[in-house]
């Protein structure tokens, strides 16, 4: 099976809604991961024997952006937090309401589809390049 395939189909078998459904029902994160990688071994196995030496670099870059996704989405988090505890001491002393404030689930859906869509064309890019060397071979 081409690289291709196996991470259409393992992009298939993540599906964020599950896992949000999943995180909503009090797993944890090991548990979700150790789930999906007992259900796609075979897949993971082969895709792990594909992949070169480049591959496994450009996964480790999207590692770190996924690191550096979390941790923003902690600071946005944690700003919330502190604002909403300034807010809350204004309103307390002043009566004022905060106003024009972004709902969560706006944030949530831009880290979401732009993480989704950096994955995506990161994964595309391996198989591009592992096929153009097939092909040049």
């Amino acid at each position: 099976m081409s690289i291709s395939k196996i991470l259409n189909s393992l992009e298939k078998s993540w599906e964020r809604d599950d896992i949000l459904l999943n995180i909503k029902k009090g797993l944890g994160a090991d548990e979700i991961v150790n789930e999906f990688l007992m259900k796609n071994e075979r897949q993971i196995k082969e895709l792990n024997s594909l992949l070169r030496p480049e591959d496994v670099e450009l996964l480790n870059q999207v590692e770190k952006l996924s690191t550096c996704e979390s941790k923003l989405i902690n600071k946005i988090k944690n700003l919330n937090y502190l604002e909403n505890n300034e807010n809350n001491q204004i309103i307390n002393k002043k009566n004022i309401v905060p106003s024009n404030r972004v709902s969560f689930k706006k944030i949530s859906s831009f880290m979401i589809n732009w993480s989704n869509k950096f994955v995506v064309i990161a994964l595309l890019t391996i198989s591009a390049i592992a096929l153009s060397k097939q092909a040049w071979a």
